[in-house]
C-alpha cells in the first residue's frame, strides 16, 4: 500500500514516507530543542518558577522552530510574510506536540525542573523529555505529510 504526499504529484513507499518523516521529525526537533534548551537554562539560572521557566522554553522554542523553517525561505528570496506563513502552516502542530511532550517529561522526572545546571540529572531529564517529544511527533508528522500536510508543505515549496 502506497501513501500519497501531495508535493509534486508523487507517492511516496511506505519506506520513503517513513525517511521523508524521521528527517522532517528531526529538523523540526532541533528548532524545538534550541529554544527549550535555551528556556530551561535561561529559567534556572534565574532561579524562575517551573511555570515562568516552562513558558519561556515554550515561547522560545516556537521562536526557534518557526526560524528554522524560514530561514531557507529568506535565503532563497521569499519574503518575511510567505517564509512566516510556511513555517506556521508546517511547523505548529508538531512544536505543540513536542512542547506538551517534553515540558510534562520535565515536570513527571523528579527533581528533574529543581536540578542544577551542572546536573546529570537536569541534562538527562531534559534528553528524555525531548527524545520522548520527537517520538510523540513523529506519528502526527507521518499523518500530516502523508496527506500534504504539515512538513510536506515545506517540501513542496523547495
Amino acid at each position: 500500500m502506497k501513501d500519497h504526499l501531495h508535493h509534486n504529484h508523487s507517492s511516496l513507499t511506505e519506506q520513503s514516507l517513513h525517511s521523508v518523516t524521521l528527517r522532517a521529525t528531526v529538523h523540526c526537533l532541533s528548532g524545538c530543542a534550541i529554544g527549550e534548551i535555551a528556556g530551561m537554562v535561561i529559567g534556572t539560572t534565574m532561579g524562575w518558577s517551573n511555570v515562568a521557566t516552562i513558558a519561556l522554553a515554550i515561547g522560545l522554542a516556537f521562536l526557534s522552530g518557526y526560524l528554522l523553517t524560514m530561514l531557507p525561505f529568506l535565503r532563497a528570496g521569499y519574503n518575511y510574510k510567505a517564509a512566516m506563513r510556511i513555517a506556521f502552516a508546517a511547523d505548529t502542530v508538531s512544536i505543540t506536540i513536542m512542547e506538551i511532550a517534553d515540558n510534562l517529561v520535565m515536570l513527571i522526572i523528579p527533581g528533574a525542573m529543581d536540578a542544577a545546571l551542572d546536573s546529570m540529572l537536569f541534562w538527562g531529564s531534559l534528553a528524555v523529555a525531548l527524545i520522548i517529544a520527537g517520538m510523540a511527533a513523529f506519528p502526527v508528522n507521518r499523518w500530516l505529510i502523508a496527506r500534504g500536510r504539515g512538513h510536506a508543505l515545506v517540501h513542496a515549496h523547495h
